[in-house]
């Protein structure tokens, strides 16, 4: 069976049975992982097996055990590796955003800004906060904490609520899908090669100017639409701003402090000598598994003088069941990736994009956008593209560093969210939007910052390129 065939099979039971069969996405990205195995020919594998054999993965005896192996067994192998490859990074990013937000750092960081700021800039605050915050908390827990703020701030200056709403969404929701360590970029970035530390900051630069665009389309929305604050909870709103917070200098150092690790050994390495005591150091401590340990530990001591060892202790627990949903998804992903590669599609795309590799940056970003229109959510569309940019680059036919290629697919995730997006549901929610004022406003907002961001990685792509020839 042709590879692209067994990629269109694949893609029909992923998006088919998420969209018209209301499968989870887990149990979707399985089927289609098994599908894929069961159909992928011999002669694919044993052609596979050769390669890798060629490139130094595996030995002629590793070769012979995959060939050995069912198609189950294929599929759980790599199911494994990806649980291997992220498990330690998503869980510790899920326990440093619930501990942030129970500890009040989180908070903290918000109320800073909005006191530097100013009523009359508060919706850049709202967008400083939300862009920052959601690189190591999850964007939905981002809006969690900044929706009852907003609120509070619109009763005060009883102006610009939809402003400083929409602002919130244009910083968190492009760094949720652009930037480590949130799970669909992490993903991305580890399928396609590319090291977390060049990740986070291309992220962070495409991420910011495409947020400043979603920013500029939220002022011209708030001149046209009119949004009130809601009246239910007013005590809770009014005092969202006068809680005992922690400092703000212990706030920030558990989110800033692995980034700065993570950074600096990227930086600085490459510059020692391999048995300099710095080196050997700052490699341990910059690996980003170990730094973002640090800083989870270190929120978690905050959270537990400030609250009690119990509270540090629940929200452990409490991340570690939502992040183990995330991993198993992340991880089924891994597995429908794998077994794609298995059936030859990278010669296949090489061949057939080799003379159009100046469409290949669009092209992802139009599969992602299509697979996130039709079943809602950034990761999963994120999950599904990540194998055919990785056979892309796989074929030898990429012109432009592999980090471009996960920019392109990030920025893809945004349009269009709608009714069966979760997000969708949260921002309406818990900001007092009807929901044809989210699609007039949040909704063309989002999706305008995708194609600006995708405008902004073709640029950046073309001026620097960083293919190292």
């Amino acid at each position: 069976m042709s590879p692209f065939l067994l990629l269109l099979a694949g893609l029909v039971i992923v998006v088919g049975g998420i969209l018209f069969l209301r499968m989870h996405a887990f149990l979707a990205l399985i089927l289609g992982a098994f599908c894929v195995a069961l159909l992928t020919p011999e002669s694919a594998l044993e052609k596979f097996a050769q390669q890798r054999v060629a490139k130094g993965e595996i030995t002629a005896k590793g070769a012979k055990q995959f060939l050995d192996k069912t198609p189950a067994a294929r599929v759980a192998e790599d199911f494994g590796k990806t649980c291997a490859n992220l498990g330690i990074l998503i869980a510790m990013a899920a326990i440093l955003g619930e501990a942030m937000l129970l500890s009040g750092a989180a908070e903290s960081i918000a109320g800073a800004l909005l006191r530097l700021m100013g009523a009359a800039r508060a919706h850049w605050a709202f967008f400083i906060t939300s862009f920052f915050l959601t690189i190591p908390v999850f964007f939905e827990t981002t809006f969690y904490l900044l929706s009852p703020l907003a609120k509070a701030v619109g009763r005060q200056t009883k102006s610009n609520y939809l402003l400083l709403i929409m602002c919130a969404v244009a910083g968190g929701t492009i760094t949720h899908s652009l930037v480590p360590p949130t799970p669909g970029p992490l993903f991305v970035a580890g399928e396609l090669g590319v090291p977390i530390a060049l990740m986070m900051g291309m992220g962070c630069a495409i991420g910011m100017g495409a947020a400043l665009v979603g920013s500029a389309f939220a002022m011209w929305s708030n001149r046209r639409e009119t949004l009130e604050v809601p009246p239910e909870d007013a005590a809770t709103v009014d005092s969202a701003l006068h809680q005992e917070l922690p400092p703000l200098s212990l706030s920030l150092i558990p989110v800033t402090l692995p980034v700065f690790l993570i950074a600096l050994a990227a930086w600085l390495v490459p510059k020692l000598p391999p048995q300099d005591w710095r080196a050997n150091v700052l490699r341990v401590l910059g690996e980003k598994e170990m730094a973002l340990t640090i800083g989870v530990c270190l929120i978690l001591i905050l959270l537990a003088v400030r609250r009690d060892r119990a509270t540090a202790s629940k929200a452990v627990q409490t991340a570690i069941s939502s992040g183990a949903a995330i991993l198993l998804l992340i991880a089924a992903g891994g597995a429908f990736g794998g077994v794609l590669r298995q059936t030859g599609i990278s010669e296949l795309l090489s061949s057939m994009l080799s003379q159009t590799h100046l469409f290949t940056l669009p092209a992802l970003f139009l599969i992602t956008t299509l697979v996130r229109t039709a079943q809602g959510s950034a990761t999963v569309a994120m999950i599904t593209a990540a194998p055919i940019a990785k056979a892309f680059i796989e074929g030898g036919q990429a012109h432009v560093n592999p980090v471009y290629f996960a920019l392109a697919i990030g920025c893809g995730s945004k349009p269009f969210s709608w009714m069966n997006d979760a997000g969708f549901w949260i921002i309406t929610r818990l900001s007092g939007l009807r929901e044809a004022q989210t699609l007039r406003t949040v909704s063309p907002m989002m999706a305008i910052q995708g194609v600006a961001g995708l405008a902004l990685t073709m640029i950046a792509a073309w001026i620097w390129p960083m293919t190292g020839k």
